[in-house]
């Protein structure tokens, strides 16, 4: 075991391939024994029959008379080097090789992939999937994040590519009160999604849509909608807008004082009343509170 002979190959079939160490003796090269980076799958991509090879042995099972070979063990394996070739913060281009729910899997060389997650494709779009950023077989430049070398794991991001915008570049455009333009994405039963530039989304809350009280979203608005809207807040660490349609026309501390003021329509039309006793109309005050304390009963 351990030991390295040149064999000849004397069969592949779709599993493996068998080769001949010396008259009479032959060990199997498996599939997954072959390359420590490339993806096969047929050993004929590799090896032919009469190909002189060399192999390790691998595990020599004397009851069944079977030696297991490998070809990848007599080749450096290019994980072992990795993290020291890709040390966080390289820069990198790579081809997009598969997408799956939650990342782009990049290759960055032969047999080598690193991981694009979505959380790391967008600074200011909350991406849903990667297919809404790039595609199979896009190359992307993108940044080594962390490399996990025991796993076979590479972290990349694309965002980090550029510098955040929601450090100084959207507070800066974006302030509370302004007046914008955007356009409704999405409709949920606790308000609306409103497109402020591309990538950039901010919330309309459903008791900012209108001043008077609102059942459903999409009774005021619908999706694909242009509408104007006021900034209300602006809250960069949770990367979150707070936007208004009913505020448009207020000014100043308009919004706080009437919203603190505010009062039911009933409550405007109709009086305050003293609470009177008796069945009849010119009842007296239900009770007084003397001012001080009495003894009269």
């Amino acid at each position: 075991v351990n030991s390295k002979h040149t064999g000849e190959v004397v069969n592949v079939m779709s599993y493996g391939a068998f080769v001949k160490l010396e008259p009479g003796i032959e060990g199997l090269v498996h599939i997954s024994e072959m390359s420590w980076t490339k993806r096969i799958n047929h050993p004929s991509e590799l090896v032919s029959i009469g190909d002189q090879i060399e192999v390790q042995v691998l595990n020599i099972n004397k009851d069944k008379q079977e030696i297991s070979l490998g070809m990848k063990q007599v080749q450096p394996n290019p994980w072992d080097k990795v993290a020291e070739r890709y040390p966080q913060g390289t820069v990198l281009t790579g081809v997009v090789r598969n997408l799956t729910n939650y990342g782009a899997f990049v290759e960055i060389e032969e047999g080598i992939d690193g991981l694009l997650h979505v959380s790391d494709m967008s600074h200011v779009r909350k991406v849903a999937h990667p297919s809404e950023v790039i595609s199979k077989g896009d190359k992307v430049t993108c940044m080594v994040l962390n490399v996990d070398q025991e796993r076979k794991r590479i972290a990349l991001g694309l965002k980090q590519m550029s510098n955040d915008p929601w450090e100084s570049d959207i507070p800066s455009r974006y302030k509370p009160g302004e007046i914008k333009k955007g356009k409704v994405t999405k409709l949920t039963n606790f308000g609306v999604f409103v497109e402020m530039e591309p990538g950039l989304e901010g919330l309309l809350h459903i008791s900012e849509l209108a001043d008077h009280k609102v059942e459903s979203p999409e009774d005021v608005v619908k999706v694909g909608d242009e509408i104007e809207v006021k900034v209300l807040r602006v809250d960069a660490a949770d990367r979150k807008i707070g936007l208004s349609r009913k505020r448009l026309t207020w000014t100043g501390e308009e919004g706080e004082e009437g919203e603190a003021t505010a009062e039911p329509t009933d409550s405007k039309t109709e009086p305050k009343r003293e609470l009177r006793g008796g069945t009849g109309s010119g009842g007296g005050q239900l009770f007084n509170l003397p001012e001080s304390p009495s003894s009269e009963f």
